[in-house]
This record gives structure tokens, sequence and C-alpha cells, in this order.
């Protein structure tokens, strides 16, 4: 469904020191620099596959998917969607795809949701009869049945990111490019997001790429995650592949009934929280049944669970892995 190949995209910045005399001086003269967002990265992405790209801020996480929907033209690669080319921008093209950015809004500000979605039946010419059967499922599954009349500007922000989602989704496309969807959204809402993306994926089978911040996000909807860093591909394969790559230990989290001191807990793993009624060790793998026999027989235990790390710190030890490479890489060039 989607193809990237060698993609790059290089942007000329232009750089000035502050003050009166360096802007007058802009002027005439102006000093650019080259920016790398994107900086030949390559993947494949079937039919209704569910990926997470990821990346710290920077990246060119939202360059991409700027490319991917023919906002921006690539500089330099091969890029197909659904065996289009992104930046003609075809009507048989932009018909198949939608982009949602979190930051960004389609909905007109002093009318209500209703009206967008009417103007986007009439763009995408989606048949009347369709549009009907849609919007109700949409509004249904979204809950938005009391808002959609509303002006769009009387909405809070869970509210209007919800009747964008229903917006976008309008002339059911196969392609969702989704960039920070829940951004700003209460816990209750990113969680209700997260299962109408999931139902609408599964019963069109549409392909989703998701850019986001939120781990629960990625790990409720990814199986598969991209990573870039700095324009460049870090890692492309399963969400739990990468887990165990980067942090192979596991969590044990023990609930307890007394205080226990933390000598303890100590000889049984890597303390790493330690609270009234509540202690969290990391363990080898091989170590947890070891672990878990030690705890059980020797304190007061009333619950336990074993756990993978949190994603947050996964990204971030891979990320800061990252970041010493290119250090390391930087120091060996001679000068």
């Amino acid at each position: 469904m989607i193809s990237v190949h060698g993609l790059r995209k290089h942007y000329k910045v232009h750089k000035r020191p502050p003050g009166l005399k360096a802007a007058l001086r802009s002027l005439f003269h102006r000093t650019y620099t080259s920016v790398k967002a994107v900086d030949g990265i390559s993947f494949d992405i079937r039919p209704g596959e569910r990926v997470g790209f990821l990346g710290p801020n920077g990246a060119g996480k939202t360059t991409t998917l700027k490319v991917l929907s023919g906002l921006l033209h690539p500089s330099e690669g091969e890029v197909r969607v659904d065996g289009h080319v992104p930046r003609l921008r075809e009507e048989a093209f932009l018909k198949k795809i939608m982009l949602v950015m979190g930051q960004k809004q389609q909905l007109l500000w002093d009318l209500p949701p209703a009206e967008t979605f009417e103007l986007n039946r009439a763009i995408y010419d989606v048949p009347t009869l369709q549009y009907k059967q849609t919007l109700d499922e949409l509004v249904g599954l979204l809950e938005i049945g009391d808002l959609i009349g509303k002006p769009t500007r009387q909405l809070s922000l869970g509210e209007r990111m919800k009747c964008e989602l229903a917006a976008a989704l309008i002339h059911r496309p196969r392609v969702l490019f989704l960039d920070e969807p829940t951004i700003g959204l209460d816990v209750s809402m990113q969680a209700t997001m997260r299962t109408f993306i999931k139902d609408y994926n599964e019963k069109y089978g549409a392909t989703l790429i998701l850019t986001s911040h939120y781990m629960d996000d990625v790990a409720a909807l990814c199986p598969r995650v991209i990573v870039i860093d700095k324009g460049l591909l870090s890692y492309d394969g399963s969400l739990e592949a990468l887990v165990q790559r980067v942090r192979p230990e596991k969590r044990v989290v023990l609930r307890l009934s007394e205080v226990v001191d933390a000598s303890r807990l100590e000889s049984l793993g890597k303390l790493v929280t330690h609270e009234a009624g509540t202690a969290v060790l990391q363990v080898k793998q091989d170590a947890v049944n070891a672990t878990i026999s030690r705890a059980l027989s020797g304190l007061p235990v009333t619950d336990l669970t074993v756990e993978n790390a949190p994603l947050e710190e996964v990204m971030s030890e891979l990320f800061a892995e990252n970041k010493a490479r290119r250090l390391q890489t930087a120091e060996s060039v001679p000068a």
C-alpha cells in the first residue's frame, strides 16, 4: 500500500543573528544552511497495517507524512501510496487518503461541524446515501450527535478533535495519516479515540500510520513501529521486539500487606520504586521465576504482576543510544 525508497527532504534555512544591523544586512546578503529533515529512509507498509511512526521532536515524522500525503515534494527518492505518486495530487489519490494533524483543524470556527461534513461530502463527491450511512456510523461511534449542530468555537478541544476525525472520514479513506491525533486530550478521550481508530481500521481494512508522543496510543494501536531520528531510520519491526532489544529485563510489581525493608527487596533484584504497599523490581528474564518464588515465600505479597519496561523508558533509551552513536561517529571523522 505504501512504498518509500531513499526518501530525502532537505531545506535551505536562512539564519541571521539578532539585532537591527543584522536584519538590514540580511536584505542584501543572506546566509543559508541546509537542514536534512529526512535523509534517505526506506520502508514498505502492507494494506491494513497499523504502524507507529516514532521519533523525538525534529526527527522528520511530520515531514514524512506531508510527503506521503502530497503536501511536500521530496528532494530525492521514490514514494508511492496505493500505486499513486503523492506529489502529483491526483483526484483518485486524494479520495483514498486523509491526514489529521492534532495541531491543525479543518472545522470552520463559526459554523457547526455538520456544515464541514456537508462541505467534505461535496468536495469528495460522496453519494448521498453513502454519506448518510457513514455519518450515522461516525456520529454513533464517536458519540457526537449532540455536538455537530453547535458552532465549533463552543466545543471543547476533545469535542473538536472527535468532530475533526469524523470530518476526515466522511469519504471513507483507505489510508489514514494521523499526526498526534490525541494531543491535549484527557485520558478518557484518548481511550475513546484509540478505540474508534482501531474499529475503523478493522471494519474498512484501512492502512494507518500514527505519530504520537503518547506511548499508550502506540501500544494500543500499532503492532509495528518505525523509528526515525534526525531524519534517519533507526528501527523498523514489531513493538514487542523493540522492547526486548532495548530493555530485555522484566518489571515485577509487588503489592504488599505491610511495610518491607528495602534491603529485603534489593536481594531479589534491582529496586526501581519502593512506596508504601508497592515495590517494583527489575530482573533479568531468566531470573523471573526464581524472583517470584522467593518473593511469594518470603514476603507478605497480596498481588503480583510481571510487565515489560514502560514504553516511554524504552524510547528514551533508544534515542539516547542513537545520540551517543552519532557523537561517536562525529568524533571519529577527521577534521
